[in-house]
């Protein structure tokens, strides 16, 4: 029940943060990300979209010695993208359908948000001819900070759907459909 309860909690949180544009003070009182993974049957793929908050992704990138990105500006740095994939591939890992090795995700790509604070990440597991089961690791910016959370939501054929929230000490879950 206490599961349930922290999940609606952090599902208000996240429509909270995407409705509003509150200055960067106001909106990192708390440490969040979103996520979104969608199997598209047309194309056999998952379609991962993230939201992250800019100074924290750049912290962790620092953090890890690729200082000074400048992410989603005039300045950006000419490796950025490749940090931020690196970085991606770290944090978040797949396994779909029991199948024991971690899927490799394409990098597609990234864009500013609309309030100028995050970026969301475009990511795609190609080659899922089926999809009946998906174990998530996420632990994108636990390294930075102690109360990040990290909600995930995942949309499977048929209307099914999957979410998890993530937080330092328990960045692995399943879900089976």
């Amino acid at each position: 029940m206490k599961k349930y309860f922290t999940l609606l909690i952090g599902l208000f949180i996240w429509t909270f943060a995407s409705a509003t544009t509150l200055p960067v003070s106001a909106a990192h009182e708390f440490h969040i990300s979103k996520c979104q993974i969608e199997y598209s049957v047309e194309t056999e793929a998952l379609q991962i979209t993230l939201h992250l908050y800019l100074d924290d992704l750049e912290e962790a990138l620092r953090q890890q010695g690729a200082d000074k990105m400048f992410l989603c500006t005039d300045n950006e740095h000419e490796k950025a993208e490749k940090y931020l994939f690196r970085y991606l591939q770290q944090q978040f890992k797949l396994i779909v359908n029991e199948a024991g090795e971690e899927a490799e995700f394409e990098f597609i790509g990234k864009e500013q948000s609309e309030d100028l604070q995050a970026v969301w990440c475009y990511l795609e597991v190609t080659n899922v001819s089926s999809f009946s089961s998906l174990e998530v690791t996420n632990s994108l910016l636990m390294e930075i900070f102690d109360d990040q959370k990290n909600i995930v939501q995942i949309m499977a054929p048929g209307k099914k759907q999957g979410y998890f929230l993530f937080h330092k000490g328990q960045e692995n879950d399943k879900v089976t459909f």
